[in-house]
């Protein structure tokens, strides 16, 4: 079956959150992380056959959804996972917040990778909870986390360590023994680890293989909340339907009451699209994929052979990690929003000298993207 990727769907004149950010009409939006691609059409046939049933009241918990999860965990990471584990959430942002409250009192602390996707950072301001951050470092071409110096930094009131694998910013995909050592640090200072694996199914590199951090043992199980979504590989993320999975009976029970009257039940559309795109949309995931290397290498070889400007090869996701220090400007992304160019500041996940590109956009975009990025750079050599 053939995908068009290609097509261009005005999203400027719609409710898009991502195309909406700028007044000028012209500057190009590549900053949140959701694609300009058209969904899988069993997602939106899935919608509509729901839609025409006409009632929309309260729903139950969703047996098809977690029977969804629970084959694709299986099928996929040989993870047997339990039904009683899940927790459904209306979004992963909403499970980081709820595990930082939960698993923390407020005079502990949490552990966080540096860069990373700012919700992590959020959810501890917003719990008024201290954050200590873990650098990452760049080795062999890959964002890693660097766990040499961090010993010393702890003062026995860490509770919590939080991951992102796939990591965000920078696309890593941690390899087994990365991951051992990650639980290894968390055994040796009895932490609880929270995992946000939103990005699992875009791994672009060839050999790339996602390995949840709770199915490394039963330890790392038993101190493990991970958290998951179909919203980035299908496009489907104003339709939240994520889920926590939380094998510890106490954990999850901690989870749940922090949970009680805050945050809400999912949308039962939302739980349709979900289920649809676990079930049925694969042949259209693997096409993106291929369709997202091409991105990635073209975006890859064009930072590259600038001045000033350097990128390494995101594993996964449709992210590039930009390092504009070599430009010599206050913001990078300031800088870039003169040129046309809309990119996530740096500063938003710890790091001021980059800019995250979104480069899950049509190829015609990206190549006027690139166009402009150059003009940019070119402007300071």
């Amino acid at each position: 079956m053939a995908f068009n990727f290609d097509q261009r769907i005005d999203r400027r004149h719609s409710d898009s959150l991502k195309w909406n950010k700028y007044s000028d009409p012209d500057l190009l939006p590549l900053w949140v992380a959701d694609t300009d691609f058209r969904s899988p059409e069993c997602v939106i046939d899935a919608i509509k056959s729901r839609a025409d049933h006409g009632v929309f009241g309260y729903g139950t918990r969703p047996a098809g959804f977690i029977d969804a999860a629970l084959a694709r965990l299986e099928q996929r990471y040989q993870w047997k996972v339990e039904p009683e584990w899940l927790v459904v959430l209306p979004g992963v942002v909403s499970g980081l917040n709820l595990t930082v409250r939960a698993m923390t009192a407020r005079d502990e602390r949490s552990l966080s990778p540096s860069p990373i996707y700012p919700p992590f950072r959020g959810a501890a301001k917003l719990a008024e909870r201290e954050q200590r951050y873990l650098p990452l470092t760049l080795q062999a071409g890959r964002w890693v986390v660097d766990l040499r110096q961090a010993d010393a930094q702890l003062n026995g009131k860490e509770r919590l360590l939080l991951l992102c694998n796939p990591q965000n910013p920078g696309g890593t995909v941690y390899r087994r023994d990365e991951l051992e050592a990650q639980l290894a640090f968390a055994q040796r200072h009895d932490l609880i680890v929270c995992s946000d694996e939103i990005h699992c199914d875009l791994l672009l590199t060839p050999g790339a293989r996602h390995i949840p951090f709770a199915s490394l043992s039963e330890d790392a199980a038993q101190r493990s909340i991970t958290l998951i979504s179909p919203s980035k590989s299908f496009n489907i993320a104003g339709l939240g339907a994520s889920l926590a999975i939380i094998p510890n009976a106490g954990l999850r029970a901690r989870f749940k009451q922090a949970r009680y009257g805050i945050v809400p039940d999912v949308d039962i559309l939302a739980l349709v699209a979900a289920e649809a795109a676990w079930r049925h949309g694969d042949a259209w995931l693997a096409a993106q994929l291929d369709y997202l290397r091409v991105s990635r290498d073209r975006l890859h070889a064009a930072v590259n052979a600038l001045p000033g400007v350097s990128m390494a090869l995101p594993e996964a996701t449709y992210l590039g990690w930009i390092d504009c220090s070599g430009l010599d400007v206050a913001s990078p992304a300031l800088y870039f929003e003169k040129h046309g160019l809309g990119f996530s500041p740096g500063r938003d996940f710890g790091d001021d000298r980059f800019v995250r590109f979104n480069f899950g956009c049509t190829h015609a975009t990206l190549d006027e993207a690139l166009r402009r990025f150059q003009t940019a750079v070119a402007a300071r050599a």
